[in-house]
């Protein structure tokens, strides 16, 4: 693939610091590969690259069918030239030595010569087959290295690179900030295009040709979609009626691979019923508290624990929920609308390192819960100033919870079923926003995106699609 040399000086001294963090706290070798493409239904026809998110951070550069090694603060980059037959296809590339100047590389070899410079290195799985079979190989790894499974001074290599990616450092904020805001472009977009829209895809369409039109692309497959109850709907296909909620879950990824992820929810018609709109306060009750709530030192888990309140209270307020709050939250009951966590680390993945399973989301020595409601908590662990996280509380109806005997059994003295049959027209509704935590308290990278009932009504009737 073609590369394009970004001109910042400043980026390979970032680079530099990031390296030389990893050999304060790191003394084995490192080796860390980028990946390649894969094929779609032939060789020649393959999905869009995406380079490792570890080797990204260390290296700075997208590059396919490379890798770093790193001891010492010391970095050798292997990497092969272009052919002419690359040249001939995807236009000409920098050399392996402007590659290797632009990153502050100490040295770089072709990559045939890695296998010499492999013996008593730490990896990280990438996520392409073909490119785990050859660290298999050249490190010789136990077949279980191909199922994620680490071990020995691989395990050691996972804490400290998630130790050291948990907080940004000004140069990723400056990309996530680019994020954030292309984002924001994006979610007005589809707001404006909804009156003039009759299909999902339509409005779909809209939204990441914001992000095209800016150099970027998705974070993640988004999700656009009336059915909101289906937490990760990537299907399209659907016709817009007014009596639909909408629910876009879009974010922008920059060429450098950093990620943003936001949700909003809005009337079809512009206007929201007067059932949408008492669930859609709850939700956002929920969202506001928990932003008011990150600060250095907090528990997250405190925080999934206020969503859950807030959205408790505003259900029982309702008539949905009754009983005391307190009790329904203790067994759970507001799962059965808000069945998963309140949101997750952000950085270079929408997951932020979630390849490593909960090494990163979760403080040593803490497993998931078995909980109903929270066993999808996916970060568990104090803030920390220079975290990025999501705030996404939601309700649901998912025919699966609700339509179950088993769970309608056990919540049949605390649920109302006869009045949420009230509340039909609402099947999904979600407020997420990108929230980093500051030395005294947070910034909301993306909270020019409004969230007020009023204004998201506005601007969802408003029929002109903003792509400034």
């Amino acid at each position: 693939m073609s590369i394009r040399l970004p001109d910042d000086s400043k980026v390979a001294q970032a680079l530099k610091r990031r390296r030389q963090k990893l050999a304060t706290l790191f003394a084995h070798p490192v080796i860390l590969w980028s990946g390649q493409s894969s094929p779609r239904n032939f060789p020649h026809n393959v999905f869009v690259f995406r380079a490792s998110s570890h080797f990204l951070y260390f290296a700075g550069l997208p590059l396919e069918k490379a890798a770093l090694r790193l001891q010492a603060g010391r970095l050798e980059l292997f990497v092969d030239e272009a052919t002419a037959a690359d040249a001939l296809w995807h236009g000409a590339s920098p050399s392996r030595e402007a590659l290797a100047q632009f990153m502050g590389a100490d040295a770089a070899f072709p990559l045939q010569e890695l296998a010499a410079r492999a013996t008593g290195a730490a990896t990280i799985p990438v996520q392409d087959a073909h490119t785990r079979e050859f660290q298999v190989q050249i490190l010789g790894r136990p077949d279980s290295f191909l199922s994620n499974y680490l071990q020995g001074i691989d395990l050691e290599l996972a804490a400290v690179i998630a130790q050291i990616r948990l907080t940004h450092d000004q140069e990723a904020l400056g990309e996530l900030r680019k994020a954030a805001k292309v984002t924001v472009k994006a979610h007005l977009a589809g707001m404006a295009a909804t009156s003039a829209s009759n299909t999902e895809a339509a409005i779909q369409a809209a939204m990441e040709g914001v992000l095209i039109a800016h150099n970027m692309t998705c974070a993640y497959s988004s999700i656009v979609t009336v059915q909101g109850e289906v937490l990760h709907n990537h299907q399209h296909h659907h016709d817009l009626h007014p009596s639909d909620l909408l629910l876009a879950d879009v974010g922008a990824e920059t060429p450098m691979g950093w990620a943003a992820d936001v949700t909003r929810t809005w009337p079809v018609s512009g206007r929201f019923s007067a059932s949408q709109r008492d669930i859609y306060e709850v939700v956002l009750a929920a969202h506001d508290a928990c932003i008011a709530m990150v600060t250095p030192g907090v528990e997250y888990r405190d925080i999934h624990l206020l969503a859950a309140t807030v959205i408790t209270e505003g259900l029982v307020d309702l008539g949905i929920l009754r009983g005391a709050v307190e009790d329904l939250v203790a067994v759970d009951a507001h799962a059965l609308f808000f069945p998963h966590g309140v949101g997750h680390l952000l950085g270079l993945d929408v997951h932020d390192m979630e390849d490593l399973g909960d090494l990163a989301g979760y403080a040593p020595g803490r497993v998931r819960s078995d909980r109903f409601g929270w066993e999808f908590l996916r970060l568990d662990r104090p803030l920390q100033a220079g975290m990025l996280v999501t705030i996404e509380p939601g309700f649901y109806q998912v025919p699966a919870l609700l339509d179950n005997w088993e769970w309608r059994s056990r919540f049949r003295d605390w649920v109302n079923w006869d009045r949420l049959a009230d509340f039909q027209d609402v099947r999904g509704i979600r407020i997420e926003d990108d929230v980093l935590v500051t030395e005294s308290g947070s910034e909301v990278l993306t909270d020019e995106l409004p969230t007020e009932l009023m204004v998201v009504e506005q601007l969802s009737s408003a029929a002109q699609i903003l792509t400034a």
